[in-house]
């Protein structure tokens, strides 16, 4: 069997992530013991809540310690299992830390999902059917909660979670707006997801821009951005609109904290904003995946990718998702 190889937390970042933050190291692939079970990832997850992770500040999880493989959510095959619900051969999903940032994982079971690669290709299970997709249906209908006709933004449209938030506004008769960075992310956004606008926020006409594509207001708010984004939707917001506080990518790699000058909205709007956090809806999930897996096999979704091949390369990759590079889910193929 190929040894393990495993990128670790090298250094804390200062700011913006750097390479150097990282180590590639190789060790022996390990055995599973009583308990256990012996994944080989095909593929891993990259995603904004790695960034909070490598600080030691406090958050809704543990940090990363120096040294520890990253965490990060994997899809694998099962290669030896001393657990009574998994055999050999089965596909595995690995959610919440997963395992990792590595080749090869042993996990006692917690947090480990089969999954069928015929129903739908492993990777969605990283994406559109996993963590994203459930938070994009968690935090739009059940915390949202959008009435047909309303206006729902979105921002960071053509991620990951934003562009299934979108969908699904449609999906439940309203209007969709988007906030992303470039012209070729607002084309997508309209032209194959399906949105009614798309403001680019690159093109310096925030404000007005936004104004045009919700000349009627915003009902919704479905934030992933924070910043100067935030701001700009929170001047727009209806009375008694809603905020789903999903993340504040804009501001992971600040050494300052943005100061918002638009709050006064939430009170005179009486705007009702809840922060979540996915996992914190365990029960929701399965009604969830249900609903996104009939909405994907019917064509009601679309989806897309940017996969990086190598683990070598997730470093790069992670630091190009924190600028905006990606469209649609970012992957690392492993093998």
């Amino acid at each position: 069997m190929s040894r393990n190889r495993q990128i670790v937390l090298a250094s804390r970042p200062k700011g913006r992530v750097t390479e150097e933050n990282f180590r590639l190291i190789e060790s022996p692939t390990p055995e599973p013991g009583e308990g256990q079970v012996l994944v080989k990832n095909h593929w891993l997850s990259l995603d904004p809540y790695m960034r909070g992770r490598m600080d030691e500040a406090k958050s809704y999880a543990k940090s990363v310690e120096l040294g520890e493989v990253m965490v990060g959510s994997t899809v694998g095959e099962v290669l030896e299992s001393r657990r009574p619900e998994f055999k050999k051969a089965d596909w595995v999903v690995g959610s919440f830390g997963g395992l990792g940032w590595q080749l090869y994982g042993v996990s006692d079971g917690r947090g480990l999902m089969k999954i069928d690669p015929r129903g739908a290709p492993p990777s969605y299970y990283l994406g559109v059917l996993g963590m994203p997709g459930v938070t994009a249906w968690i935090g739009l209908l059940d915390i949202a909660k959008p009435k047909p006709g309303e206006t729902v933004v979105v921002s960071a449209a053509t991620g990951a979670v934003g562009s299934v938030v979108g969908q699904l506004a449609k999906i439940h008769g309203c209007r969709a707006v988007g906030i992303a960075g470039g012209e070729a992310k607002c084309e997508y956004a309209v032209g194959e997801l399906g949105f009614d606008a798309c403001v680019d926020y690159k093109a310096g006409r925030l404000d007005d821009d936004l104004e045009a594509a919700a000349p009627k207001g915003v009902d919704v708010c479905f934030e992933n951005v924070g910043g100067e984004v935030f701001d700009a939707v929170l001047r727009r917001m209806n009375p008694f609109s809603r905020i789903a506080l999903c993340g504040m990518i804009s501001q992971y790699n600040a050494t300052e904290p943005y100061g918002y000058r638009a709050l006064r909205s939430l009170l005179v709007n009486r705007i009702r904003l809840q922060g979540f956090i996915v996992s914190d809806h365990m029960e929701k999930w399965p009604q969830a995946i249900r609903e996104l897996a009939g909405r994907l096999k019917a064509g009601r979704l679309k989806y897309r990718e940017t996969v990086a091949h190598g683990l070598e390369n997730a470093p790069r990759a992670f630091i190009g998702l924190l600028k905006g590079d990606n469209f649609g889910k970012q992957l690392v193929k492993l093998t």
